[in-house]
């Protein structure tokens, strides 16, 4: 029998690590496994004769760490990249601030400087330099080698100017010149650019590593749902014991309002089960003994004695958690454009340094060869490339937040781009998610105001969500005497001395008065005011809508022809919801999901791109790629529209960034172009990144 495990992996700068993690792991005689770059996480399955321990060390042979998530979670109480990055900001800020203001060039300026920049580019750089030289070893290069490569070339000839060259000299001033003249480069020094490129992509990486840290939070919401404690039936009294202490065969108590602590039976008692945030079923459950009960739903009427039949990793609850992981594991990894692209650039730009150095040696000597090659690594270097997409995320994420949308990464933008279908949970998505009364037929011979204050009356003593809806609006209701609710039945009781009697009726809810029928009254789950516009909003960025629910097919087709949607999946339980998203991606389709309730977060994490509703339940949310804070369906619209936008500045800010680099390589290579104007076309190109993001703050949503 093979054992499944998840491993979370450390060190992973791109797709690239996490395919070549995966093909060793494969290697191994027993094993397959999956490596998700951006949960950073390992599923493996292996046979018995496979040891963990050997899965590590296949991992760290490859130059990353491989942990059990719960020794991750201890060590990440402390966090090294936010140290190194706060390290850079602090010592690289004065470095920056005297190499541009010939003002603040004291002295013996430099030479702080360089006391500066040492802890920046060797503490604070060492992710990049480590990410490069693992690569290096595997045959590989990414933007983490374009980043070493360029920060030590500029570091290692400013330590060379100042100690071999004239840099050193006292009263030596740096001036910012755009000039473009051949010098032999022995007074200048580029510790900014050093300093500066790795303050800025480490703060880059710093969003990136939280925004991933977060994915996690998915599964830790769902377990929070359950119940904390029970209280459980022992030698003829009631114990409190904490609900993971619960065992098969148990009876323990559940109190109306309280959350049923693990799947059971009812032994005893009577009520109605809010289950909407499991099943999507608006309505609640009526059960009686004999009946099954699911742990985390909600006792919303009587007393039940229920006996636990499955606890631990066995219940729904935990079943749904697994459920979430692997589809979080499954996801397709998302290969990042700037990695792609560095793949082919950074070993042209290798090759270019080397010949141009190869090309000026014999020709001017061996100073004018270095400050030429130096010039173009500096040039190379993706200072922009590295902001490129956290200055457009920053924006465009800060911009959906005032519009109430919230954007968790690069993954979910590049997924907005694809998405063809766009699935619809029902109840709180589409609809209200609660009870309202929307029809009262009364009976010849009674006033429907006062019938409706009667049945108010009656069902203000009742904890039924359908008595919620009925009671809605009204105050100052009469008292009620002799009051008695019958599970599955109704209530009665005697209001203003006439005998009142709201029940379930074929066609809807009855009321009768002193044994006569007065009404019949329609209960249920009314559509959202902007849900028909946000059907037409999706169709028009050329999204196929589908509604998928939890609930009958009846009500689910009547919900859906009122606000124009052709497709319906009906009467799915949440792996069925799964199954579902499934489906439609076997099919060929991009699917987008849009849900509320723990019902959901599965099968918003299997989507390519899961859309979570403020308004519903925290598993949902964290299990989505994008969160619409208010619980408006056009927000959704919108959401798709910003990240669209957002991607397509990325990319221009991606091509810029390289446009930069490539026009003034050529100059580099001719020796034309000293290592600090190199270093000003690099700011040049990050000023215009930077700018061309903040165009993303006039979206109009």
């Amino acid at each position: 029998m093979s054992n499944l495990i998840q491993l979370s992996i450390g060190g992973m700068t791109c797709a690239s690590c996490a395919n070549r993690i995966e093909r060793k792991l494969n290697r191994i005689d027993g094993v397959t496994a999956t490596v998700n770059y951006a949960t950073e996480k390992a599923s493996v399955v292996f046979a018995p004769g496979v040891s963990v321990r050997t899965l590590v060390e296949e991992v760290e042979k490859a130059g990353y760490s491989a942990t059990l998530p719960e020794e991750t979670e201890e060590a990440a109480q402390s966090d090294p990249l936010k140290n190194r990055l706060i390290t850079a900001v602090v010592l690289a800020v004065p470095v920056i601030a005297m190499a541009m203001i010939p003002a603040l060039q004291f002295t013996y300026w430099q030479w702080l400087s360089l006391t500066l920049a040492a802890p920046v580019v060797v503490y604070a750089g060492w992710p990049f330099h480590k990410a490069a030289w693992t690569n290096l070893r595997h045959g590989a290069a990414t933007m983490d080698t374009l980043v070493s490569l360029g920060t030590l070339a500029a570091f290692g000839w400013s330590l060379w100017a100042l100690f071999l060259g004239t840099a050193g000299e006292p009263g030596m001033i740096h001036p910012f010149s755009f000039a473009i003249e051949r010098s032999d480069g022995s007074g200048n020094i580029y510790l900014e650019t050093a300093a500066g490129v790795t303050a800025f992509l480490l703060a880059g990486r710093y969003f990136e590593a939280r925004a991933k840290r977060r994915a996690g939070d998915a599964l830790r919401s769902l377990m929070e749902l359950g119940a904390k404690d029970v209280a459980v039936l022992r030698d003829g009294g009631e114990t409190r014991v904490p609900a993971e202490l619960l065992k098969a065969g148990d009876l323990f108590v559940v109190r109306p309002g309280e959350k049923i602590a693990t799947d059971g039976v009812v032994h005893e008692g009577a009520s109605a089960v809010d289950a909407s945030m499991l099943t999507g079923e608006s309505m609640p459950v009526e059960v009686r003994a004999g009946d099954a009960v699911t742990g985390a739903t909600v006792n919303a009427g009587g007393r039940l004695v229920v006996r636990a039949t499955r606890v631990g990793a066995d219940t729904t609850l935990a079943q749904m958690a697994r459920m979430v992981e692997e589809a979080q594991t499954g996801k397709a990894r998302v290969q990042r454009l700037a990695d792609r692209i560095s793949g082919v650039f950074v070993p042209v730009v290798i090759a270019l340094a080397v010949a141009t150095l190869g090309f000026w040696l014999p020709v001017a000597g061996p100073v004018a060869a270095f400050t030429a090659a130096v010039a173009v690594l500096i040039i190379a270097c993706p200072c922009a490339l590295g902001l490129a997409t956290p200055t457009a995320l920053l924006v465009g994420t800060g911009r959906g937040a005032q519009l109430g949308i919230l954007i968790k990464g690069p993954e979910a933008l590049e997924s907005t781009r694809r998405v063809d279908t766009v699935v619809l949970d029902k109840t709180g998505t589409v609809t209200e998610g609660r009870m309202t009364l929307v029809e009262v037929r009364t009976e010849e011979g009674f006033d429907e105001q006062e019938v409706r204050r009667l049945a108010a009356a009656v069902e203000h003593a009742s904890e039924h969500p359908v008595a919620r809806a009925l009671v809605k609006g009204h105050t100052d209701l009469p008292p009620v005497t002799d009051f008695v609710a019958t599970a599955g039945e109704g209530v009665r009781g005697v209001v203003e001395g006439r005998e009142v009697a709201v029940g379930r009726a074929e066609q809807g809810i009855a009321v009768t008065v002193d044994g006569v029928r007065a009404a019949v009254m329609t209960v249920s789950d009314v559509l959202k005011p902007s849900s028909a516009a946000a059907i037409t909003q999706l169709r028009a960025l050329g999204l196929r809508p589908v509604l998928l629910t939890g609930d009958h097919e009846a009500v689910a087709r009547e919900i859906a022809g009122q606000v124009g949607i052709d497709e319906v999946i009906a009467g799915v339980l949440p792996a069925g919801k799964v199954e579902a998203v499934k489906r439609l991606q076997a099919e060929g389709r991009v699917v987008a999901m849009v849900g509320d309730g723990v019902n959901d977060a599965a099968a918003l994490a299997q989507a390519d791109l899961g859309l979570a509703m403020g308004t519903g339940t925290d598993a949902a949310i964290q299990a989505a790629d994008l969160t619409l804070v208010r619980g408006d369906l056009r927000v959704a619209a919108a959401a798709i529209r910003l990240s669209r936008r957002t991607l397509r500045i990325i990319k221009g800010n991606l091509f810029w960034a390289f446009a930069y680099n490539v026009a003034a390589l050529p100059l580099a290579a001719l020796g034309l172009l000293s290592p600090m104007i190199a270093g000003a076309a690099m700011a040049l190109s990050s000023v215009f990144v930077v700018t061309n993001s903040l165009r993303l703050r006039g979206f109009k949503g």
